[in-house]
C-alpha cells in the first residue's frame, strides 16, 4: 500500500487504538488524494490483464484501461475503460489515427503513468506523447512480434525500420520491461534502449486463484466432452490465435500424421481466425483434417477447456514474450510439447516440465506428442513439474509486486525532477 511518510508523526499522549484509527484515516486520505494514476494501454485481448489491474488497484494505484477490445469486461470490475482502434498490421493511414485517438485519450484521462503492450503500441504509444514531459511512459517488450518470426520479404525488410522505430521511441521510454531475458539481450545488442532503465520481469502474472475458480464454477469436462462431440478420445488440445505465425499448419500435418498411428485422438483447437488477416489458416485447411480437428474459435472457458486435454501442443513460431497460453497449460499441469524459441522455453525446459521442438518440424512434432501419450507417467511428471514452476516462478502477486515496485520508483522520481525544476522564490523583507 503506498503511504504517506508524514502520518508517521505520533503524539506522545496517543492511545494505541488513537494511532491505528489515525494512520488509517491518513492513508486513505492520501490514497484518494494522491494515489498514482496509472493509464495501461493494449491490443483486443486487454481483458486478459485485468487481474493485474484489479491487483495494482488493491495496492492503492489508480488505474484506467484502453484498448481495441470488448469494454464490458472492464465495466463488470468497474474500470474505467477507453476503447480505440489500432490496425495490428501495417497501415499508415490506421496509425497516424491510432496516434491522436492515444494523444486524446490521454488528455482526458491526465494520467501520471503508461504502460503500453502490444508490438505495434510499443512504437505508437511513446511517439504520440513525445511533446509530453509530465508522463511517465513504460513499455512491455512482450516479444519480437511478426518482423522476426516471419521469413517473407516483407518481414525481413522491416527488420532495420523496426530497430529505428524501436530507437526512437526509446528516447521517450522512462522504463523497459522484457518478459524473457533472450530479447532484452537483442535490444541491448541493437542498442535500441536509449537511457531507458530495463528490467526482466517474466509474464504479466498468472492469477492462481482466479484460474482455481474459473475450474471450479465452469462445466464438467464430460458435459464439455458432449458439447464437443468427443466422445472418450485423447485430446491434443492447442490455445492460440489461428494464425499460421503461430504454427498452426505445422499442426495440423502433425495431426494427420499422429491420426495414421492413433486414429481415436482429437486434436481440439481454440482460438480466434476471422480477425487474423492474411495470416490466418483458411476454413479450408481446417475443413481438410475433419474429424479428427475440431476448431471452436474463441471461448472463454478455456481454463475448464484444459481439463480436457492430454497433451498441450503450442507449436508458434512467433516471437514471444511469455505465452500466456503456456503458463495456463503448465498451471493445469499438463504435459506440453512447445517450440524451441525465446518466451517458450523460459516456461517448457526440455525434459523438464515439458518438450520441445524445433519450428516448422511436423514429424518430430507428431513424435514428441506420441511419446506423450503412451507414456502417461512420464508426461504426469512432466506436468507437475511445469504446474511447480509457473506457481513459484509466474503469479500474479510476485509479478505485480514488481511492477508496483517500478511505478512507485519512476513517480518519485518524476516528482523530485518537478521539484528541482521549480525555481525557489526570492525572500521578501529587508529595509523599508
Amino acid at each position: 500500500m503506498i503511504t504517506d511518510p508524514a502520518t508517521a508523526r505520533l503524539g506522545a499522549n496517543q492511545t494505541v487504538t488513537s494511532i491505528v484509527e489515525d494512520s488509517f484515516h491518513a492513508e486513505n486520505l492520501w490514497i484518494a488524494r494522491a494515489a498514482p494514476h496509472l493509464l495501461c494501454i493494449g491490443g483486443e485481448d486487454h481483458s486478459l490483464r485485468i487481474p493485474f489491474l484489479l491487483a495494482l488497484r488493491e495496492k492503492g494505484f489508480r488505474v484506467t484501461a484502453a484498448a481495441s477490445g470488448d469494454p464490458a469486461p472492464f465495466a463488470q470490475v468497474g474500470v474505467e475503460y477507453h476503447r480505440f482502434h489500432f490496425d495490428r498490421f501495417v497501415s499508415p493511414v490506421a496509425d497516424a489515427a491510432a496516434l491522436k485517438a492515444i494523444r486524446k485519450i490521454v488528455d482526458v484521462v491526465q494520467p501520471q503513468l503508461i504502460h503500453c503492450f502490444d508490438t505495434k503500441l510499443n512504437v505508437l504509444v511513446p511517439l504520440a506523447l513525445r511533446h509530453n514531459h509530465i508522463v511517465q511512459t513504460v513499455r512491455t517488450i512482450n516479444g519480437l512480434g511478426w518482423v522476426y518470426s516471419s521469413r517473407s520479404p516483407m518481414a525481413l525488410g522491416l527488420r532495420l525500420a523496426y530497430r529505428i522505430l524501436q530507437r526512437l521511441a526509446s528516447q521517450w521510454t522512462a522504463a523497459a520491461i522484457f518478459q524473457n531475458s533472450d530479447d532484452q539481450s537483442f535490444f541491448v545488442r541493437h542498442r535500441m534502449l536509449g537511457r531507458a532503465r530495463h528490467l526482466l520481469i517474466p509474464g504479466s502474472g498468472i492469477d492462481i486463484e482466479g484460474f482455481g475458480a474459473a475450474i471450479r464454477s465452469g462445466a464438467s469436462p464430460a458435459e464439455l466432452r458432449a458439447e464437443l462431440g468427443l466422445g472418450t478420445s485423447e485430446i491434443v488440445l492447442t490455445v492460440s490465435r489461428m494464425t499460421r505465425q503461430k504454427g498452426i499448419p505445422t499442426l495440423l500435418e502433425a495431426a494427420a500424421l499422429i491420426h495414421e498411428h492413433r486414429p481415436g485422438v482429437r486434436f481440439l483447437l481454440v482460438g480466434p481466425r476471422e480477425s487474423e488477416g492474411p495470416w490466418a489458416v483458411t476454413q479450408e485447411e481446417l475443413d481438410r483434417h475433419a474429424p479428427y480437428v475440431i476448431a471452436t474459435g474463441p471461448r472463454p472457458d478455456v481454463p475448464v477447456i484444459l481439463r480436457l486435454a492430454h497433451v498441450f501442443a503450442f507449436p508458434t513460431e512467433y516471437r514471444e514474450g511469455v505465452p500466456r497460453a503456456l503458463l495456463e497449460a503448465a498451471l493445469a499441469g499438463l504435459p506440453i510439447v512447445t517450440t524451441d524459441l525465446p518466451g517458450c522455453r523460459d516456461v517448457v525446459r526440455n525434459g523438464v516440465t515439458g518438450l520441445t521442438v524445433p519450428p516448422r518440424a511436423p514429424k518430430i512434432l507428431a513424435e514428441r506428442i506420441l511419446d506423450l501419450l503412451r507414456d502417461r507417467e512420464a508426461a504426469f511428471a512432466l506436468g507437475a513439474r511445469a504446474s511447480e514452476l509457473v506457481r513459484r516462478e509466474f503469479g500474479l502477486e510476485l509479478v505485480t509486486e514488481r511492477h508496483a515496485a517500478l511505478y512507485a520508483e519512476l513517480v518519485d522520481r518524476s516528482a523530485q525532477q518537478t521539484v528541482n525544476r521549480v525555481p525557489c522564490e526570492p525572500e521578501r523583507g529587508g529595509l523599508d
